[in-house]
């Protein structure tokens, strides 16, 4: 059977009308893809419910068993039969779907549960008596009593029953425990005035895997302390606060510090009106803010929340409701990256605590033997005048003799004039060491600066600053190149030309589908247009802008920068020493190279006596 027959049957075809059944079973496909999926829509209900305590108990990754149990408002015993009627909700009438201020709106979660697992829901509401109601595999029972205190408690077992092909797809209990108990995280994250527990059973025993209680006081403050509780305390001492505004959307949230990066994108969390969603122009929007700031293979830690008017935005798009988009984009992208990029300059020279935590790690070497304590110890000489007495037995060293194996190179400074040490954050350089490392005094301890790459970043910033005042220059092309395109590339490049133009690159509309390039950023030297302008287009593609010139300009720059700047092995006075910690100081990002390694590392001085045993 050919491709042009397989779908034509000899008989005509018949439309049928499917039962409500198959109906809820295919809704179900679409909103429950696995365990996890069934716990955001029941914590979702409950959370829109009004609840201030949820409680998670799954079993099995969540396959035999799954309970949400909440104090919300609860369902009317007489409402509970609609409950689980598709297409039934409490949460809107339906006569603006843009008007949406709630988790749940399309009223499937429900009846696509019953259609594929057993389901029971008890509930009962403010000075109403308890009811509860069952569903397996799309057949419901009648309403019964029940003894509840207040809330919902809904029960699904043996999810998948009733379509067992889909039970072959899900992976192992353990990954689908580690999904649900991520998914609960996130919107412990979006909701901190909310308590959230997670249980794991095995068999008749309960293991609490999560618990965020609720906070108090002022959102900023809440934030703070629920990303503290779920993300860990280091995150949020590497964090920044943000707080922007663009165009009606507000974004608030925490950002960590350049070097406090991770591996893989796994520390990003995004939410847009409290809901979390996994977008990709979004991810794509916090990697460019940045840019200049990692190497390519580290990843930003963020947990940001867009907030703004519901018409701004499509949360209808996806039937998990985790994409969702904006009526103007480029304001959601622009927001992230200004808002982020402006927030990290305004952090100027701090770097992540955790640097000097594995400085710390690598001084301390791996025991050898036994520990031996200061009381089992042989005593030793007495000092005199700071000098200790030769022990018996030994001898005056040889003439010309070091005891050191190769001889020290830190080069001591004599700083009469240097400022005081608690003066400045950065502290007062004493010396140098290797010819590459400044060794500088602060209150509270010292700090080793790496000279040539703090000088790098540096330079580079003054580039960029003199570029942003001066513009890019573009250098006109003697005979300009031609590209063809097709229809819809040409018209989206086009639309894209007035920005484009601000970096030196002017392309116009020729004949035909083709765009001629005349001008290209004189800093680029002489560069193949048509590779530069597709791959522009796969970025306006992928992300709705381009920040590929930029890029490429700011890799010229950061070049120019590392040729530019200070080389290890130069001897530097101590007025150039203490002249680039000042520099250092006051400007922004330059507390990692252009490659978002750490230019410096600060030890506090409690941390130093820890490594001599002086605590």
């Amino acid at each position: 059977m050919n491709s042009q027959t397989r779908y034509i049957s000899p008989d005509q075809p018949v439309i049928r009308q499917l039962d409500e059944a198959a109906i809820n079973r295919i809704a179900a496909g679409e909103v429950v893809e696995r365990p996890a999926s069934a716990v955001k829509e029941l914590v979702e209900n409950a959370l829109d419910a009004g609840a201030r305590r949820i409680a998670v108990t799954i079993a099995d990754g969540g396959k035999t068993l799954i309970r949400v149990s909440d104090d919300g408002c609860g369902i009317a015993a007489e409402d509970l039969p609609l409950a689980l009627a598709r297409h039934a909700t409490s949460k809107i009438d339906g006569s603006d779907l843009l008007d949406i201020h709630t988790f749940g709106f399309r009223g499937e979660a429900l009846p696509s549960l019953g259609a594929v697992g057993r389901l029971r829901i008890t509930s009962r509401v403010a000075g109403g008596t308890a009811a509860e109601i069952t569903v397996s595999g799309g057949r419901m029972s009648e309403i019964r009593p029940a003894a509840l205190s207040a809330g919902t408690s809904v029960e699904l077992r043996d999810l998948f029953f009733a379509t067992p092909a889909r039970l072959k797809f899900l992976r192992s209990d353990r990954a689908e425990s580690q999904a649900v108990t991520d998914m609960i995280r996130r919107l412990a994250m979006a909701e901190p005035f909310v308590s959230f527990a997670l249980k794991h059973r095995q068999g008749e025993e309960e293991r609490e895997v999560f618990r965020a209680d609720a906070e108090q006081g002022e959102l900023f403050d809440a934030l703070a302390n629920r990303l503290a509780s779920v993300l860990g305390r280091e995150f949020i001492a590497n964090a920044i606060p943000i707080d922007a505004e663009r165009d009606g959307l507000q974004m608030t949230g925490f950002a960590a510090l350049p070097t406090y990066s991770r591996g893989a994108a796994v520390a990003q969390y995004l939410f847009v009106n409290g809901r979390p969603v996994r977008d990709r122009a979004l991810s794509g929007a916090l990697r460019a803010a940045y840019t200049d700031l990692l190497s390519r293979d580290r990843h930003p830690a963020a947990a940001l929340f867009i907030d703004c008017d519901p018409h701004l935005v499509d949360v209808n798009v996806h039937p998990a409701k985790t994409e969702v988009r904006f009526r103007d984009p480029g304001t959601a992208r622009g927001l992230i990256v200004s808002g982020l990029r402006h927030a990290l300059a305004e952090n100027g020279h701090r770097a992540a605590s955790t640097v000097a935590g594995a400085t710390l790690g690598a001084f301390r070497a791996e025991p050898t033997g036994p520990r031996v304590y200061q009381m089992d110890r042989a005593a030793q000489p007495a000092m005199t005048r700071g000098y200790p007495t030769q022990p018996a037995g030994w001898s005056e060293p040889a003439a010309g003799f070091t005891p050191f194996d190769h001889a020290p190179t830190a080069r001591v400074e004599d700083l009469i004039d240097a400022p005081p040490a608690e003066a400045h954050p950065l502290g007062a350089a004493r010396a140098q060491v290797h010819e590459n490392y400044i060794i500088a005094q602060t209150e509270t301890g010292m700090v080793i600066v790496d000279q040539h790459a703090a000088h790098e970043r540096l330079v580079y910033e003054r580039l960029k600053r003199q570029m942003a005042e001066n513009g890019v220059t573009a250098q006109a092309l003697l005979i300009p190149e031609i590209v063809e395109l097709s229809p819809g590339d040409r018209a989206l490049l086009l639309d894209h030309a007035e920005a484009l133009a601000q970096f030196g690159l002017g392309i116009e509309a020729f004949g035909g589908n083709a765009v001629a390039v005349r001008e290209t950023p004189a800093e680029l030297g002489e560069v193949n247009a048509e590779a530069m302008l597709r791959d522009i287009l796969d970025e306006l593609g992928d992300a709705g802008d381009s920040d590929l010139v930029q890029s490429r300009l700011d890799a010229i720059l950061s070049r120019i920068a590392c040729h530019g700047s200070i080389r290890s092995g130069r001897r530097m006075r101590g007025d150039e020493m203490n002249a680039l910690l000042r520099e250092m100081e006051a400007t922004p990002h330059s507390g990692q190279c252009n490659h978002g390694r750490p230019t410096y590392v600060e030890l506090k001085l409690a941390d130093i006596e820890r490594l001599f045993g002086r605590t």
